[in-house]
C-alpha cells in the first residue's frame, strides 16, 4: 500500500456514506475540489470506477460497493483498537455513535448519559436517531439501540430498558356516537391514525396478542404521520385511535385525555437493548457507557 493509500480510502468511505461531496468535504475538513482530486486519484490508480456522479446524485458503483463492504467493518475494526488504547490514560476517553430511535433517545438513553458525561469530559457520543433498522457495522456506528426481539443473533444485547408495551388510545369524544372496539379486527370499522416507518417499508401494521394468538391489523383513517409527538396530538384532537408506546401516553390517559381501548390485546415485550458486534473489544471508556446504560436485576 503506498502511502496516503489509507487517508485515500477512509475520504472514499466518507463520500459514500455522505452521498455527497460537499457534505464529505464539510466533515473532513477539506474543500470540495481537493476531495474530487483524491477520489479521482484514486480509481486511476486502482483502474475503476468507484462512484456514478450526475447533477443530482452520487452513488457507488458495483465496484464501489465491493469496496465499500471491505472498508467499513475494516475501518471500524482500527478504530475500535484505537479507543481501546484509552486504557492506557489516566481517564478513559473515546467518541462512540449510537444509532437508535428518537423515543429511546428521549426515555433512556440522554437521561442516563447526561450525568455519564459531566463524570468523564473525554468520553464522546453521538446518537443519531433512526427509525429504520441500521446495519451498525456497514454503517460505522459502535452500538444500536432497538426492541429485544430486533436484534441480530450475532450481536452482543445488553437490556437498559424495563419492559415495553404498545397500547390503543383515542380521545373519549371518538366513542361518544360509535361503542369502542372490542377486537382489533373491528378497528377497522374505526378512525385510526398511521405511522409510516421506514423500518416497516411502510404504515405500520399494528400488532395484537392475546391468549397466544398474534394478529396484525392495517388501519385506516383520515390522517398519518412520520413522528410519534404528531400522532400524540391527533388523538388528543379526536383524529382517531392512535397506537403507541404506552409510556408516552400514560400521562394523558391518567388526566382523562385519552381513553384505552383494546387492552387484553396489548401485552408486554422485551424492551430496549444496546447491541454492538461480539467481536469487538470493549475498550474501559465504552465499558464505562455499556454499564451506565445497563438494567441491573
Amino acid at each position: 500500500m503506498r502511502r496516503g493509500d489509507l487517508g485515500d480510502l477512509m475520504s472514499f468511505l466518507i463520500v459514500a456514506e455522505e452521498q455527497s461531496f460537499t457534505k464529505a468535504a464539510a466533515r473532513l475538513g477539506t474543500s470540495q475540489s481537493s476531495l474530487s482530486l483524491i477520489i479521482r486519484r484514486l480509481e486511476e490508480r486502482l483502474g475503476v470506477r468507484l462512484l456514478t456522479r450526475t447533477t443530482r446524485s452520487l452513488a457507488p458503483t458495483v465496484a464501489g460497493e465491493q469496496l465499500l463492504s471491505t472498508l467499513g467493518p475494516s475501518f471500524g475494526n482500527i478504530e475500535a483498537q484505537l479507543s481501546s488504547l484509552s486504557e492506557f490514560r489516566d481517564k478513559p476517553a473515546g467518541s462512540f455513535r449510537i444509532t437508535a430511535g428518537q423515543h429511546a433517545i428521549d426515555t433512556l438513553l440522554w437521561p442516563k448519559l447526561c450525568p455519564l458525561l459531566r463524570d468523564y469530559p473525554d468520553i464522546k457520543v453521538e446518537l443519531v436517531a433512526e427509525s429504520a433498522l441500521t446495519d451498525i457495522v456497514a454503517e460505522r456506528f459502535d452500538a444500536g439501540v432497538r426492541l429485544g426481539d430486533q436484534v441480530e443473533k450475532d450481536m452482543i444485547a445488553v437490556r437498559i430498558g424495563p419492559q415495553a408495551r404498545m397500547i390503543a388510545v383515542a380521545a373519549p369524544s371518538c366513542f361518544e356516537n360509535v361503542a369502542p372496539p372490542q377486537t382489533p379486527q373491528e378497528l377497522t370499522r374505526h378512525q385510526c391514525i398511521n405511522l409510516r416507518l421506514p423500518s416497516f417499508g411502510g404504515f405500520y401494521a399494528w400488532e395484537f396478542e392475546k391468549d397466544g394468538h398474534e394478529i396484525r391489523v392495517r388501519v385506516n383513517g383520515q390522517v398519518a404521520f412520520n413522528g410519534v409527538p404528531h400522532a400524540i396530538q391527533a388523538a388528543l384532537d379526536g383524529y382517531g385511535i392512535a397506537y403507541l408506546h404506552e409510556d408516552v401516553v400514560l400521562g394523558h390517559i391518567q388526566a382523562g385525555r385519552l381513553v384505552q381501548v383494546l387492552e387484553d390485546w396489548c401485552p408486554p415485550f422485551p424492551g430496549y437493548h444496546l447491541y454492538y458486534p461480539s467481536r469487538r473489544h470493549p475498550s474501559p471508556a465504552f465499558t464505562i457507557l455499556v454499564e451506565a446504560l445497563r438494567v441491573h436485576g
